[in-house]
């Protein structure tokens, strides 16, 4: 007897009907790990791994939306330079978030990705709806940068100690030299220096 072909409609025919409205239960629920992976690092230590990196994954999503968001809004005489530099960062942080979130599932974990789980669990302010002025988007920026930097200096030593050089790697690497090389960026416009006529020998700051 014929096996009956699991994709065949009802009476056993081939359609090209869409399942459409399927339902089913979570595969793997959200703060676990695949229980066994030849990675050489144990339950636990993915465990505190994928914990971390989520943190930080959220952190720098909000990043990166919070450089599309100033990329759009800024104003001023400085306008075409800060809306180049805005997106170039914006592009970079978003090569970011597809490496985090990929370590994250390499490490057998569930990585965060909407934007309501995103909202909940960033340690970023929230900026408000409205423009603002560039000094302000600049520091809002900055600050931003200091709490993932902050994360990653905790995350590569602890990945380092617990023997998961792979995290340890990619968020000295590419995460943190990401993240300076950018609050480089930013704290140059940030400093007061005349931009026609140079100040007078001795002037105060």
């Amino acid at each position: 007897m014929a096996k009956k072909d699991t994709m065949s409609g009802s009476h056993g025919k081939v359609t090209a009907q869409p399942r459409l409205h399927q339902k089913a239960r979570e595969i793997q629920a959200y703060g676990t790990v695949s229980f066994l992976l030849p990675l050489e690092l144990e339950e636990p230590v993915r465990l505190e791994m994928t914990e971390h990196l989520n943190q930080l994954l959220a952190d720098t999503i909000t990043l990166r939306d919070l450089y599309k968001k100033s990329h759009w809004q800024v104003a001023g005489p400085t306008f075409y330079q800060l809306h180049l530099l805005f997106d170039k960062h914006y592009g970079e942080q978003n090569e970011l978030v597809d490496t985090i979130a990929e370590r994250i599932q390499i490490l057998g974990g569930v990585s965060l990705a909407m934007a309501a789980d995103v909202a909940e669990t960033t340690q970023i302010e929230r900026p408000p709806r409205g423009r603002e002025e560039v000094p302000v988007q600049l520091s809002r920026l900055l600050d931003a940068h200091q709490v993932i930097i902050r994360l990653c200096r905790t995350l590569a030593r602890r990945a380092s100690m617990l023997g998961d050089d792979g995290t340890n790697d990619l968020v000295v690497s590419d995460v943190l030299r990401t993240n300076e090389l950018q609050v480089w960026f930013l704290s140059e416009h940030l400093v007061n220096v005349p931009l026609v006529t140079a100040a007078e020998p001795g002037a105060a700051a």
